[in-house]
């Protein structure tokens, strides 16, 4: 069966990350992991404390950088393992771990503006929430978005408010587009996280997060499957069998109908997370990434659809 999908050089059936990347940069382009030692409104008891339920201690940063290093030589470090694999790829630094909004002016151009000098350094990812964008913050992120490709990710996880609070994220929805809005009225690109399988949530609930983001024409979407991890509140949860983790199976049916509901052109930065090996509790089965990938790519086959096919319906 033929695929006609354009937004693919390696037969997806989405428009991939690589795709994008390859064609704005004209080659190969990695992120660069970092971890700058921010924190978050829901752990340092601005809004809350103990950060959301299934965050480890490195705040969603696991294959980041270590804190504790100069940002520019977790940079370094990071960037030669990735340059053996890709030997002339450029790079976007990637700020991971926890809130890399959630600090004065001052500060992010303390910890964006070196790497950014960084020789074939072609843009700059920023993780945060969008209750961490206050105006003197957004201005600055106009300023970086006009010199360079900026991508900032906003975690929202999930439209449903009673999701949010049961996994401590100390904000509503509401919360969100107010800080989503700021950032897409100054053309600043945005990519939004989504979690697949969190407690309490159907199918059904799922696949609106999906629709209802879709319909905000984000730049990029990224959708992560819940994962449990050792010391954190969801792993306390999930060894009292208070919700059950996503079969693959299940997790496949939901990406597929995820990735009909989201327009052609919206970018799919990632389709599954990574679980640290030594610390996933489960699902087990997500630590074989491309095993999960390829059965997305086969369940697209065998349904004959593709990114967007059923958006706007």
């Amino acid at each position: 069966m033929t695929n006609n999908f354009k937004y693919t050089l390696d037969n997806k059936r989405y428009h991939t990350w690589n795709y994008h990347l390859q064609q704005k940069f004209g080659g190969k382009v990695f992120k660069v992991s970092l971890n700058a030692g921010f924190t978050c409104p829901n752990i340092d008891g601005s809004k809350g404390v103990g950060g959301c339920i299934y965050c480890s201690e490195s705040g969603s940063g696991d294959f980041a950088g270590n804190p504790k290093e100069d940002i520019l030589l977790q940079f370094e470090e990071v960037r030669k393992r990735m340059h053996e694999k890709w030997p002339r790829a450029k790079y976007i630094p990637y700020f991971q771990a926890h809130t890399n909004t959630y600090a004065p002016v001052d500060v992010l151009r303390e910890k964006f503006e070196p790497v950014l000098n960084q020789p074939d350094v072609v843009g700059i990812s920023i993780a945060t929430r969008a209750d961490a964008l206050e105006d003197d913050v957004v201005d600055y992120l106009e300023a970086l978005s006009k010199r360079t490709y900026l991508v900032v990710e906003l975690g929202l996880q999930s439209v449903f408010d009673k999701t949010g609070e049961l996994i401590n994220r100390c904000h509503t929805y509401e919360d969100f587009l107010v800080g989503y809005n700021k950032l897409k009225e100054r053309g600043i690109n945005i990519c939004v996280h989504l979690i697949m399988g969190l407690p309490g949530e159907t199918h059904e609930m799922m696949t609106e997060s999906v629709r209802k983001t879709a319909e905000l024409k984000p730049h990029a979407i990224k959708l992560h499957l819940l994962h449990v991890l050792k010391n954190t509140r969801l792993a306390d949860m999930y060894a009292r069998g208070e919700f059950k983790a996503l079969t693959r199976e299940e997790y496949v049916d939901i990406t597929v109908d995820a990735l009909e509901l989201i327009p052609e052109d919206i970018i799919i930065q990632r389709l599954t997370g990574d679980g640290a090996r030594d610390s996933l509790i489960a699902p087990l089965w997500s630590l074989k990434k491309f095993c999960v990938l390829n059965e997305i790519d086969k369940e697209m086959v065998r349904r004959n659809c593709y990114q967007g096919c059923r958006a706007n319906r």
